[in-house]
């Protein structure tokens, strides 16, 4: 006959039990699909998510794409997370995707202070290259090139239209399209050679201290006001939270600072793999878990802050 004490040890084992069989998310939670543009920031704070989801017990899987198939990828249910939403730059490309409920857009922003309009080295701003409205008397100079980033980027659907609509006097100009890193050893060419370029630049970014560069002017009506002043969102299908809760947890805590980023960012310029870049920076500042993981459990309803901390050797 058992005592009423091992009786009451059997009830509380049992409400353990049952309380871990709640916390444990469905099955079809535990792959967590990101997507990644190939942006140095954003595979920074996907390399961030990524590890920590790893650490949780989850499995996770990287899905390369441009802005707009990331969108159409979280519609579709391919995609379950992006943490690339820049605002306003990306609002028209992301508005017919809200606009029929096909996406939901986290209510905090996973980074704000950030800025994003185009820029040239502080030499060319020095020498009169200050505004938008300046670009076009220095056409020659810039062999009528304004330098963008990769096809279907937000800024260069932007330097688009300046050049379609022939603002700023800007209808002849020629916008060169490549990657992050392409424009940025243009950028180190022009730099060596003290020659003006006009580029998309944004903060955080290690450009903003690898070389000195000007913001310009001006350019309120396209980019936004204050230089591009922007926020960054994280974007996830209508129901992903309800369904799975604890990553929804997890993405909404993920907030970053222009700091952090461009501290990753570097990194991650260098060609070191965005996940192992940030396991060695949270290692080396483990007290951003405390932020990061407030109410998250493990896959299976764990402590998540414990779970994550031993997958990282701490």
């Amino acid at each position: 006959m058992k005592t009423i004490k091992q009786l009451a040890g059997i009830s509380l084992l049992s409400v353990a039990m049952l309380q871990s069989a709640w916390a444990q998310e469905p099955e079809s939670c535990k792959m967590v699909r990101f997507a990644e543009i190939g942006w140095a920031d954003i595979a920074a704070t996907t390399g961030v998510a990524i590890i920590l989801s790893e650490g949780l017990g989850y499995q996770t899987r990287k899905i390369m794409a441009s802005v707009p198939i990331a969108f159409t990828g979280i519609k579709s249910g391919q995609v379950d997370a992006f943490l690339g939403y820049w605002a306003p730059s990306m609002d028209a490309v992301i508005e017919p995707f809200t606009k029929d409920g096909g996406v939901k857009v986290l209510p905090k922003a996973n980074l704000e202070g950030a800025k994003y309009t185009l820029a040239v080295p502080t030499y060319a701003a020095e020498a009169g290259l200050k505004s938008f409205a300046d670009i076009a008397k220095f056409k020659d100079q810039l062999g009528g090139k304004i330098y963008g980033i990769e096809p279907g980027n937000d800024g260069n659907l932007l330097i688009d239209g300046m050049i379609k609509g022939d603002q700023f006097g800007l209808g002849s100009f020629r916008m060169v399209e490549s990657s992050e890193a392409g424009m940025l050893v243009q950028i180190a060419r022009a730099y060596k050679k003290q020659e003006p370029v006009v580029f998309l630049g944004w903060a955080p970014h290690p450009m903003n201290t690898q070389f000195d560069i000007t913001y310009l002017e001006g350019g309120d009506e396209v980019f936004g006001p204050d230089f591009g002043a922007a926020k960054v969102f994280t974007v996830v299908s209508p129901d992903y939270e309800t369904r799975c809760a604890n990553v929804g947890k997890l993405l909404n805590n993920l907030q970053f600072t222009v700091e952090i980023e461009s501290q990753l960012m570097e990194k991650v310029l260098e060609k070191q793999n965005p996940t192992t870049v940030a396991k060695d920076w949270i290692k080396a500042k483990p007290a951003i878990l405390d932020q990061w993981l407030a109410g998250v459990t493990t896959y299976d309803g764990q402590d998540g802050l414990a779970a994550v901390k031993k997958h990282l050797g701490l």
